[in-house]
């Protein structure tokens, strides 16, 4: 399993631009997103080198790849793969009934804050948490992605082994995390072998259609997982 040298500890506001950075360019492509690119390459020049190069690999990949087949990569990464999607709870409970009480705690977790999401976003989505670390409550935040190591490793691994430009992304927000415990790597080899649970359950109020708009119309055909997605929800 391949690991992470993890950042120079960071100051807090190098912690902003990383998770901020990281929020934005795991979201789905779209023109708002091209036209913040410049402004996510010029926040980055105050991070460690590791940490700049990771994101700009990604700022270079967008800037430099059409926007159609920038969207038509996103769904097939995030649309379509079980170990690449980006609901942070999906890995440890799949779709079961255990998912909704951990979609609850994220959400209680916000209100804490006095967080509010909009009514089509899911909290556990990896761009949610991260905005959230970012711009409202970075400890509460950073201990929702500790809460979920195993399942954003697994994330990590899944996009390098499919050689996908998003893998340096997460690669970033990993490394601003400390290394990988032994039942941490333990919860990551199960969740490889075997993937997360399949029983699939209402998950109301949370699991509902419309938490997934518009994706019939990005699949171009292609089946979707049941796992909503939301492009662009926060802009």
């Amino acid at each position: 399993m391949s690991r992470r040298r993890p950042l120079p500890r960071l100051r807090p506001e190098q912690l902003t631009v990383v998770w901020q950075s990281a929020s934005l360019l795991l979201d789905y492509p779209d023109e708002p997103l091209m036209e913040m690119l410049g402004a996510i390459r010029s926040a980055a020049t105050v991070l460690p080198k590791d940490a700049r190069a990771s994101l700009g690999e990604m700022v270079a990949h967008l800037d430099s790849t059409p926007l159609p087949q920038l969207q038509a990569d996103y769904v097939e990464t995030f649309d379509t793969r079980r170990r690449c999607n980006l609901f942070l709870t999906y890995f440890a409970h799949g779709d079961t009934r255990k998912r909704g009480l951990a979609l609850l705690r994220f959400k209680q977790t916000y209100l804490r804050s006095g967080y509010l999401l909009d009514e089509s976003e899911l909290p556990d989505h990896l761009c949610v948490v991260l905005e959230y670390a970012a711009t409202v409550d970075q400890r509460l935040g950073r201990g929702l992605l500790l809460d979920h190591r195993a399942g954003l490793e697994l994330l990590r691994l899944s996009l390098r082994d499919s050689r996908s430009p998003y893998a340096a992304v997460v690669d970033a927000v990993t490394a601003t995390l400390p290394p990988l415990r032994g039942d941490e790597r333990d919860a990551v080899a199960r969740l490889a072998a075997e993937g997360p649970p399949e029983e699939e359950v209402g998950l109301a109020p949370f699991a509902t259609p419309e938490f997934s708009p518009g994706a019939a119309a990005r699949s171009g055909g292609a089946e979707l997982l049941p796992v909503p997605t939301l492009p662009g929800a926060r802009r």
